[in-house]
């Protein structure tokens, strides 16, 4: 193995019941690089990781790991980070209720005899944090930390391990742009300080700004390695890669045709939240006409999804005031049921807290939302509801052996349709998408936005809530933009871009 090899996996499988998720891979990792892992959600990149990482013990997979020219055999994660690995997964791992450097050295405590060393803890932890650039006080509790700075109490974690390899995984999946440019200036530190870098992102734009070198990922074979320095990294060549044919435009094209009927119009709309005591929503007015995809567009905190929830039931239990109009009738929800009852849907951000029963099969989440379709003298139809959950299985292309397969075991893009699935069964006229891409692969995107097409084609009027600004301009007939809580204007597509978006998102 050359000396400019830090890492090298060879011939890695390994195998669930009925699934082969990674089928003989080979992977390296230059010294002192960030090297980004593509590929569609299922490709097997989070599995790969977990099998370097310990998580995946020897044993329960076959080929064979070298690090340093060196093979390596971990039990478990201990193992890992004892050779110098640290993995940062997407879902972060700290406990909200202890402090910044008790989770920074939660299981590593640093002793004095038989007593944890307090003081020399706390020094040491201001001093990881210093290395990440946080000035916060290492006695903050995690709960009052926004994302971003967990994000970086849990790289201080694994730098305070002498981690020579990191491994993010989807680690801005949850930031705003602000800390990703921080989280990238720090990631680049560490590089120039010698640590070398495997992150795993669905986000290519971000690729091309960070990566070294990108390996592809598809079907849990490892398909090529791209090289930044000669000009490898393109959107368009990983696409192909990921999704093993050339999609020339990942927005499907469409034409702009919508009637003049107003199917949606709110007025005045003001919105306080007791939770915070403070007014969310400020004289707000749009409408949403028949056929057309009204997108949202806004910096994080702006009150979009704020705006969503107030018009669907209204379920956190806001004050409004102002006049809603759908379907020609005038009055607001007081409840989710009476939106849906009146052809209003919401596909909720949090598919994993809010959209789906993550324990509950396919079938049972499909039709969970319209359970009284399926019921006659309170009994379920157990045979018509299979019917309708492999109609949608089939109609979305949802990827799952069985609608029996738990949603938990499903890759996101399929657990994305499946939320999709179970607010189109109640055959709503106005749909709510709110970030509907977020955490999905190119491919799954695309078939999400080919289906946002079918739909306003069929006479379906789509609220498409996203925070990124390419998504809104290539699916958007008109666009609205929020900042601090106000809708600042409204844009025909062909006049709105990314300037003017964010120039009125910045306005308040």
């Amino acid at each position: 193995m050359s000396d400019n090899i830090i890492l090298e996996m060879r011939n890695i499988t390994k195998e669930f019941p009925g699934v082969r998720a990674l089928d003989d891979i080979s992977f390296r990792v230059k010294r002192g690089e960030i090297h980004c892992l593509v590929g569609e959600n299922g490709a097997g990149k989070s599995t790969l990781m977990k099998v370097l990482s310990g998580v995946y013990p020897h044993g329960t997979y076959s080929g064979e790991i070298y690090l340093d020219g060196q093979l390596q055999q971990y039990g478990g994660i201990r193992d890992s980070e004892k050779a110098g690995i640290g993995i940062i997964y997407q879902e972060l791992a700290l406990i909200p209720e202890l402090t910044i450097y008790e989770n920074i050295f939660l299981g590593n405590e640093i002793r004095k005899g038989m007593r944890v060393n307090w003081n020399e803890t706390i020094q040491q932890a201001n001093a990881m944090l210093r290395k990440v650039k946080l000035n916060v006080n290492p006695a903050t509790k995690i709960i009052e930390l926004g994302v971003g700075k967990q994000q970086l109490v849990e790289i201080a974690k694994a730098l305070s391990k002498d981690v020579r390899l990191l491994i993010l995984d989807e680690p801005t999946s949850a930031l705003n742009e602000g800390d990703v440019d921080n989280l990238f200036d720090l990631m680049r530190d560490l590089k120039s300080n010698g640590v070398t870098l495997i992150m795993i992102t669905h986000k290519l734009r971000e690729v091309m700004e960070i990566a070294d070198s990108v390996t592809v990922i598809r079907d849990g074979k490892s398909i090529i390695t791209l090289d930044a320095a000669k000009g490898e990294v393109t959107e368009q060549a990983m696409i192909k890669h990921m999704v093993g044919r050339e999609i020339n435009n990942i927005y499907p094209p469409r034409a702009h045709k919508r009637s003049d009927e107003v199917v949606l119009e709110v007025d005045d709309w003001d919105v306080f939240d007791p939770a915070v005591d403070r007014m969310i929503l400020k004289k707000n007015h749009f409408n949403v006409k028949r056929g057309e995809i009204v997108g949202f567009a806004g910096l994080m905190g702006s009150g979009r999804t704020e705006l969503a929830l107030s018009i669907f039931g209204n379920p956190q239990g806001y004050r409004i005031d102002g006049d809603l109009m759908v379907n020609g009738h005038k009055g607001r929800f007081n409840h989710p049921q009476e939106a849906i009852s009146a052809g209003v849907a919401y596909v909720s951000e949090d598919r994993k807290r809010n959209g789906l029963i993550l324990m509950q099969d396919v079938r049972q989440n499909t039709t969970l939302a319209n359970l009284r379709a399926l019921a006659s003298r309170g009994v379920i139809d157990g045979n018509k509801e299979i019917k309708v959950a492999n109609e949608y299985k089939k109609s979305l292309n949802i990827k799952t052996p069985t609608i029996q397969q738990k949603v938990s075991n499903l890759s996101g893009g399929n657990q994305q349709k499946v939320s999709l699935a179970k607010w189109l069964f109640v055959s709503p006229n106005i749909l709510i998408l709110d970030e509907p891409t977020r955490g999905i692969d190119v491919g799954a995107k695309f078939e999400i936005y080919t289906l946002m097409n079918r739909l306003v084609e069929q006479g379906m009027s789509i609220i498409m809530i996203s925070s990124e600004l390419p998504e809104v301009l290539g699916m958007s007939d008109r666009v609205y933009v929020v900042s601090a809580g106000e809708i600042t204007g409204e844009l025909p597509v062909a006049e709105a871009t990314q300037e003017k978006i964010m120039q009125l998102a910045t306005m308040n």
